[in-house]
């Protein structure tokens, strides 16, 4: 009976710590945290960036007027189709192709036909009544006549003016003057030909000034005045300077552009009209700063600009405004006058990194000169 009640006293007791140790919620885990605890490495400590070094520069300011490039053509300042005013037989034409003319020099001339002596009969008659119109008016004032032959004689008078002007002005239709100052570009008739009223005769350009006219851009237009400088290259490589004359108010439709003529001085006549040009439209001069093209870079968010440190050694980024591509570099504006640019080591940095600025030694200096110029040329 002893050993009998030892084993139900065994058993009740291992059913005691199997119970207690279902009640931990351990199970296999016994021991496993502390074995996960030991097997997790440990992160080593970040160490900080190092502060890189750059090179800076404090670019010389200047003031730089604002280039505008278009593309255009040269134009006479003036044109003149010229036609016949009346139907007749060419008896005169002492132009021809490339003659240079005064303002009322002959164009051409037509037969008279009976014309000329239609004006000298109206003169004639025109005497003749101012003869007539005198004696009545002497011997009006003496009483002699009535006034209503008075009136007659003026009305006479009157009519016989008109009459020659009348002749005059039918004679002139037969001749054919030059407008204004320029050269004969073309020639229409040949002389003993007959032509129409209406029927084209000849083409005067004034070509000085020659006009270069080109159409600017809805973002550059508040940039362009009448008076302003500008510098026209023709496709044979003349170089010439001229004057903004003429900007339009109302856009080409098709291009949202504006048409702007330059006034250009052409006293040989050796620019001519229809030629291919190269405009620079010079603006206000601005405060900017020339640097090479190496120094230009990209923001994050994909802007233009340059890198700079400032007072707390921090990067900063500035969007330039592209004034100019002169043969020292490019013209920027838009960077503040207080501020170093980073002219080596600015694609290693990124904006509100802190750097060791140092100024570009002479060897750097250098370099960005040679780059400067060979970058233009």
């Amino acid at each position: 009976m002893s050993k009998l009640k030892f084993h139900k006293v065994a058993a009740v007791a291992v059913l005691v710590a199997t119970a207690a140790w279902v009640a931990t919620g351990e199970f296999t885990s016994v021991g496993s945290a502390a074995t996960e605890e030991a097997a997790t490495p440990t992160k080593p400590e970040a160490k900080p960036a190092p502060v890189r070094t750059v090179a800076v520069i404090d670019p010389p300011r200047l003031q730089h007027a604002r280039a505008i490039k278009v593309s255009g053509y040269t134009d006479a300042n003036q044109r003149a189709s010229l036609a016949a005013r009346a139907a007749g037989i060419i008896a005169d034409l002492p132009v021809k192709l490339g003659t240079r003319v005064k303002a009322g020099d002959l164009i051409m001339r037509l037969d008279a036909e009976g014309k000329q002596a239609a004006v000298e009969t109206a003169r004639q008659l025109l005497s003749q009544r101012e003869a007539e119109t005198a004696a009545v008016q002497k011997l009006a004032q003496s009483g002699s006549v009535a006034k209503l032959q008075l009136d007659n004689a003026l009305s006479a008078l009157a009519a016989a003016r008109s009459q020659l002007e009348a002749a005059q002005a039918d004679l002139a239709r037969n001749e054919v003057l030059a407008p204004f100052d320029g050269v004969v570009d073309k020639v229409s008739v040949e002389l003993g030909s007959s032509i129409q009223v209406g029927s084209p005769v000849a083409t005067v350009l004034n070509l000085n000034p020659i006009l270069a006219i080109g159409e600017v851009s809805e973002r550059d237009l508040s940039h362009v005045s009448t008076g302003h400088e500008a510098d026209v290259r023709l496709v044979n490589g003349l170089e010439v300077k001229g004057t903004v004359r003429y900007v339009s108010h109302d856009a080409t439709a098709a291009t949202r552009t504006y048409r702007v003529e330059v006034a250009v001085p052409n006293d040989d006549g050796r620019i001519p009209a229809g030629m291919t040009a190269e405009i620079t439209l010079r603006a206000e001069p601005v405060e900017a700063t020339v640097l090479p093209r190496s120094v230009i870079t990209l923001s994050a968010g994909g802007d233009l600009g340059i890198r700079a440190v400032d007072a707390d050694n921090k990067v900063v980024f500035y969007p330039i405004d592209i004034v100019d591509d002169s043969p020292n570099g490019l013209v920027l504006g838009g960077i503040p006058a207080d501020v170093k640019i980073i002219v080596a080591g600015q694609e290693l940095i990124t904006e509100g990194d802190t750097v060791k600025p140092v100024e570009a030694d002479a060897e750097t200096l250098k370099k960005l000169a040679g780059e400067a110029a060979g970058g233009t040329q």
